[in-house]
């Protein structure tokens, strides 16, 4: 696992914008297609306007959900109202290769419905080019949240939670994300911090920390890495 830390979420979201886009050409030169798994958030939604910027080979990309809110379409809960918003309808993406989550009345088939998508599109079992997570104030991540028997699915890619927050959700699960090539982390604000610190220091006694850290990369701000100055990376 590493760790850069840059001033504030401006600029992680500009960073890894620049790094997601540099890795789907480069992977889309050397294997005709780049995958990406991508969650919500605040700093996400400015990290995938910028990347609606920048020079990426779109029409080889499919992109993924990393979990979603149970909510009707359209709801400003969705993670998917804001990726439209802030990709979807900026980037030259057609919805062939955009794969939402679905949470509509069929819950309880959604999750084998998702699975047989991303296996048609990433293998099987499915192995992603790169995902993005981010981490909560509970040490959650995705939505594998403390509690929850989701945390202990081994058998399948995509699994559902009980209520956190006022919702349900659909998550990918461990080994989805275990596989994936790289895990690019993005973490900002000062509610973080402490459990950054558990995720740098291994703590899998908290959700995120069992995220396999061999090809994590951690953008963090100053205040969620309780830095005063910035420092190099590590």
């Amino acid at each position: 696992m590493r760790i850069e830390v840059l001033s504030d979420p401006e600029a992680v979201a500009r960073v890894a914008a620049s790094l997601i886009a540099n890795d789907a050409r480069a992977r889309v030169a050397a294997h005709g297609r780049f995958t990406i798994a991508v969650s919500g958030g605040h700093t996400p939604s400015l990290m995938l306007r910028l990347l609606a910027e920048e020079k990426v080979p779109w029409a080889s990309v499919e992109i993924f959900q990393v979990d979603e809110r149970v909510a009707p379409d359209g709801d400003r809960d969705r993670n998917l109202t804001h990726l439209r918003e802030d990709l979807l309808e900026r980037a030259p993406i057609l919805s062939a290769q955009f794969h939402p989550m679905p949470v509509g009345a069929e819950l309880d088939v959604g999750p084998s419905r998702y699975s047989a998508e991303l296996r048609a599109v990433a293998g099987s079992p499915p192995v992603l080019d790169l995902v993005h997570l981010g981490l909560g104030p509970d040490g959650h991540t995705a939505s594998l949240v403390p509690g929850d028997p989701v945390l202990d699915i081994t058998d399948a890619d995509v699994g559902t939670t009980g209520t956190y927050l006022g919702r349900r959700r659909m998550t990918l699960t461990y080994p989805t994300l275990n596989r994936a090539r790289r895990v690019l982390w993005i973490v900002t604000g000062e509610d973080k911090a402490a459990m950054l610190d558990r995720l740098c220091s291994g703590d899998s006694t908290i959700p995120a920390g069992r995220i396999h850290r061999e090809h994590a990369l951690i953008l963090a701000d100053r205040l969620a890495a309780q830095m005063d100055e910035i420092a190099p990376s590590i």
